[in-house]
């Protein structure tokens, strides 16, 4: 065989150039990766959330790379099973309406992928179990408005937005212990988001 023939099979994924510019799908790859070893124990929630805010700034490929750099890949057959119902709640529709409401177990995670679409969040009846819920946002276009109660604290300092009005009202009881942290992080296109108070400030 002429050594400059290279062997049968497919030839191998190019790497791409440390410098080069990374997309957001390059970016969400990278948050999936994340996920999965969060999933099986590999990274504690604190990594991944720090892993997932650093990823989403990357703008390289040379800033991506470091955050997976030790995580091992994982055989198809060693798969870990997918996260009870309970701590990752998927929100992906495409026009419309979603509403959450009434009695509900919130959390740790949740994942917004809808697209045109008004999402409604609403805290006021919803049972808490854990102090942190991570909101990883790919929205276009709709709204999301979260009803909150009191002790819960909405930021958005990790999330990036284009032609979105953005609207956290402050908690109108500052006292109350914080009962409830949620992060709202990744992007949101063309939209609207609102975080506001279940209950009308009292004038007495």
């Amino acid at each position: 065989m002429p050594a400059d023939i290279p062997p049968a099979g497919e030839p191998p994924e190019p790497v791409p150039a440390p410098d080069m510019r990374a997309s957001d799908a390059d970016r969400d790859r990278v948050i999936d990766i994340l996920r999965a070893a969060t999933a099986d124990g590999r990274l504690t929630a604190d990594e991944f959330n720090e892993r997932m805010e650093a990823a989403l700034a990357s703008r390289t490929f040379r800033e991506l790379a470091p955050l997976t750099a030790d995580l091992a890949a994982v055989p198809a057959s060693q798969a870990p099973e997918p996260a009870p119902a309970e701590d990752v709640i998927r929100i992906d529709q495409r026009g419309g309406s979603v509403q959450r409401t009434g009695r509900w177990v919130v959390p740790q995670l949740m994942e917004l992928r809808p697209s045109w679409c008004d999402v409604t969040i609403d805290f006021t009846d919803a049972v808490i179990r854990h102090d942190t819920l991570h909101v990883d946002m790919r929205m276009r276009g709709g709204s999301l408005i979260l009803v909150v109660g009191p002790g819960i604290v909405v930021d958005a300092n990790f999330l990036e937005t284009r032609y979105t009005d953005v609207i956290i009202h402050p908690a109108t009881e500052p006292d109350t212990p914080v009962r409830l942290r949620i992060h709202l992080a990744g992007r949101m296109r063309y939209g609207y988001i609102e975080a506001r108070y279940a209950r009308p400030i009292s004038e007495d």
